[in-house]
């Protein structure tokens, strides 16, 4: 009898690449074999991201056309933050949809390993019920990788209460996994580099006990990788020793989630900081690493985000100078502190906000990169012809593009930069 088979895409940030590839790797072991084109399966899953509006609205329309290319006999599953956030209401507003399938039960529809339905399991972790399910998504083993990266998540779940972040309500508190079985992983996907992550990266460990949790995991983990990164730094938690740890690793990649710069806007999302605070943290790093690399998100729009808030972040972004930045604009989260708000600003003034900042940090990461031309840097070849220096986080930032005789996958090399393309690097052999 031929096996059953799937096809898996994901959609958002790398903490869900992280699960699906848990997921595909339980697949396999229940019977699947993956396939490349979503005709050819017998079970389609999309592991979604509902963090925004538009990371909803994207979402919905690959779950819409994986309906319209699977074939008749196909079962379409749901899975990730918009299958837990919406549960079964999403098959009632998308009836195209087969299953639901929460973080801790099977995408296809079978029962979890402990014999309790995918529906109580999410229950229960709504309930904030301390007892673990056999079927757990975070601590499931990680199939082999084939590259020169790895991301490995650390903890689910957030115990901060952003104004904006709907994350919390279904990904639930934060629950760190222990150092061993982060170190087991590690060992086993043999790559040369090695990125942190979790939603609230810095508070690693603060759950189960664990005191300065994130700076022994990095200790550890550095022995056994040659780059370790690290994603999602809450600024406050970003102390001198956390910064001489991250510098130590020979990695100065500093990852600051800050989210605005004006202490008012900060205070009305329910966050730390302001941008004399941010500022500061900022010239510590570089004192500590001259060749430190940052990079960072913000919203726009936020309610009662007044103009001269605007400008305090417009002058943040041209003092701070980081090496890279994303923008988002505000949207309105079910059920989070910001949807109660009522002073929101107009769509257009939101819009032309959103371009403003945008074009800026463009011109500043242009002139960053400008500046790397005629360094010769120290690359991990991820494919041919690509490559990244410790400025760069994989599938993040920018790229150094080289000849495609240089090296192979998982090797490093020496090269020089010759150009730069936006926030792209163009490297030639030593």
């Amino acid at each position: 009898m031929p096996k059953k088979s799937y096809f898996l895409t994901t959609l958002g940030c790398p903490k869900n690449q992280v699960d699906s590839d848990k997921i595909g790797m339980k697949l396999e072991k229940d019977g699947y074999n993956q396939v490349k084109s979503p005709k050819n399966a017998d079970l389609l899953v999309v592991n979604t991201c509902a963090f925004i509006d538009a990371a909803k609205e994207e979402s919905i329309n690959t779950i819409l056309d994986l309906y319209d290319s699977k074939s008749n006999s196909a079962m379409l599953s749901v899975t990730g933050c918009l299958a837990e956030r919406y549960g079964d209401e999403l098959k009632t507003l998308i009836p195209e949809i087969d299953i639901v399938a929460g973080f801790n039960f099977n995408v296809d529809g079978s029962e979890s390993g402990d014999g309790v339905s995918g529906d109580k399991v999410a229950v229960e972790i709504r309930k904030k019920n301390r007892r673990i399910p056999d079927f757990d998504l975070l601590n499931l083993p990680r199939p082999p990788i084939y590259a020169s990266y790895a991301y490995v998540k650390v903890a689910e779940g957030c115990d901060r209460k952003c104004g904006f972040c709907a994350i919390p309500s279904f990904r639930g508190k934060q629950r760190s996994r222990t150092v061993r079985s982060i170190l087991d992983e590690v060992e086993a996907l043999d790559v040369q580099e090695v990125v942190l992550v979790a939603q609230d990266l810095a508070s690693y460990g603060s759950d189960i006990g664990l005191k300065d949790g994130l700076i022994t995991l990095i200790k550890e983990v550095k022995k056994r990788v040659s780059w370790v990164r690290l994603l999602y730094l809450y600024p406050s938690s970003l102390n001198e020793r956390l910064v001489d740890e991250i510098v130590d690793t020979g990695v100065p990649y500093f990852d600051l989630s800050l989210q605005h710069a004006s202490r008012n806007v900060l205070k009305a999302m329910k966050r730390y900081g302001s941008h004399e605070l941010f500022i500061k943290k900022i010239e510590m790093i570089r004192e500590k690493a001259q060749n430190a690399s940052m990079r960072s998100s913000f919203m726009v729009g936020y309610p009662g985000e007044s103009e001269d808030d605007f400008d305090v972040l417009v002058d943040f972004l041209k003092h701070a100078q980081l090496d890279f930045a994303g923008f988002f604009m505000f949207s309105s989260e079910d059920g989070t502190y910001a949807s109660q708000l009522e002073n929101g600003l107009d769509e257009d003034i939101v819009k032309e906000r959103f371009r403003e900042v945008s074009q800026i940090q463009d011109e500043i990461t242009a002139k960053k990169r400008g500046d790397l031309i005629g360094k010769t840097l120290e690359v991990l070849i991820d494919s041919k012809g690509k490559s990244r220096s410790t400025f760069e986080a994989p599938e993040i930032d920018g790229i150094v593009k080289i000849p495609t005789n240089i090296g192979r996958q998982g090797e490093f090399a020496k090269v020089k930069i010759v150009d730069s393309i936006g926030p792209d690097l163009i490297g030639e052999a030593v």
